[in-house]
């Protein structure tokens, strides 16, 4: 979609991605949204979540000065585009402020991006964020200044007393989680991060107050999917990758060539295997297969290029008879192979021939 599509008047988008973290309530050397989930750094998820959606125009990802070489790797490896990357500050509120900044300055400088209308600002360390939800605080805040998404409190809030005892507690109908993405009038958030004092930068964490508190403008809340977490601790990251797993196991392409008997055998995995997972059956006129010794390096050199862009390719060796009376039970042994390999996702297996 483009963004004069989406919003009326054509309002140019950009994003900024605070990754500046270093992700001490996870533990390890690795800051979180470096950390790799099924062999590719969680931050290129959350990237590619973004720049898939095309009336985004810009999006600015702004990491420590000792990640910023990291990051151009991750961008250059995962063909990542519209991304620019700046240094953060010490501080999350700092960090995207020198995100904002590299706008209204670009034009003094090299950078070639312009000003945006609306700029959504979102956790690098939220992968699974949706189009839907994006577009809906981006509408929001073209119409309030502000809009931001939010949770249902899973746990109720107490207020401590100085002895640690109780003091009060929360009535949990009443309050929300503030979650990411949030999204504002660009020339909103970027008054209310100068006129802010050094003590909300830092240690202040919730843009919207800014926006109150500065610009006098009262986010809209909406209402944001269970998607919406944050990878904090290590077992979000396990949580993560299998979340990602899945998702990736939906869907399977079978390629085949164009021998009738092929094609037939395709037509029958697509069916057996409908019911598990997304089936694509692409019938390619320039491949034609065979087990030969060049054939079966020509597969392993296909997988290691593809498993760049978190693609993985496996050979399966199918013996064909329509008249053989175990047809279908080798069919069926086929899709079982299939199946076990795409949930599985074993990277050790890919480019290798197996036999059904």
């Amino acid at each position: 979609m483009e963004p004069g599509n989406v919003l009326s008047g054509g309002a140019s988008v950009a994003a900024v991605l605070p990754a500046g973290g270093s992700g001490e309530r996870l533990g390890g050397a690795t800051p979180k949204q470096f950390c790799a989930l099924l062999g590719r750094p969680l931050i290129s998820y959350t990237v590619r979540a973004l720049e898939r959606i095309n009336w985004i125009s810009d999006i600015v990802v702004v990491v420590s000065l000792e990640n910023i070489e990291t990051m151009k790797s991750i961008i250059e490896k995962y063909g990542h585009k519209r991304i620019t990357v700046v240094e953060g500050g010490m501080t999350r509120h700092r960090s995207i402020f020198n995100g904002l900044k590299i706008f209204p300055e670009s034009k003094l400088s090299s950078c070639p991006l312009q000003k945006p209308e609306v700029v959504i600002i979102h956790d690098a360390v939220r992968p699974f964020v949706e189009e839907d939800i994006l577009l809906k605080v981006v509408l929001a805040a073209k119409e309030h200044g502000a809009a931001g998404a939010i949770r249902p409190l899973v746990s109720t809030v107490v207020a401590s007393s100085a002895d640690g005892s109780l003091d009060h507690s929360l009535e949990r109908s009443r309050y929300r989680a503030s979650e990411m993405p949030q999204a504002f009038l660009f020339d909103i958030i970027y008054q209310a991060y100068h006129q802010c004092t050094d003590y909300d930068l830092d240690y202040g964490t919730e843009c919207l107050h800014l926006a109150l508190k500065y610009c006098k403008t009262n986010a809209k809340l909406i209402e944001g999917s269970p998607d919406l977490w944050k990878v904090t601790y290590k077992r979000d990251l396990y949580a993560a990758e299998s979340v990602i797993k899945d998702s990736l196991s939906q869907q399977v392409c079978v390629t085949t060539d164009m021998k009738e008997d092929a094609v037939q055998l395709g037509f029958l995995l697509q069916e057996i295997l409908k019911n598990e997972v997304k089936v694509h059956l692409n019938v390619s006129e320039n491949m034609s297969f065979s087990n030969g010794m060049e054939e079966l390096a020509w597969i392993k050199e296909f997988a290691r290029e593809v498993k760049k862009k978190n693609i993985l390719v496996y050979g399966l060796l199918i013996h064909y008879n329509k008249d053989d009376p175990k047809l279908q039970e080798t069919i069926n042994s086929a899709a079982a192979i299939i199946s076990a390999l795409i949930k599985d996702r074993n990277p050790e297996l890919i480019g290798q021939l197996l036999v059904a």
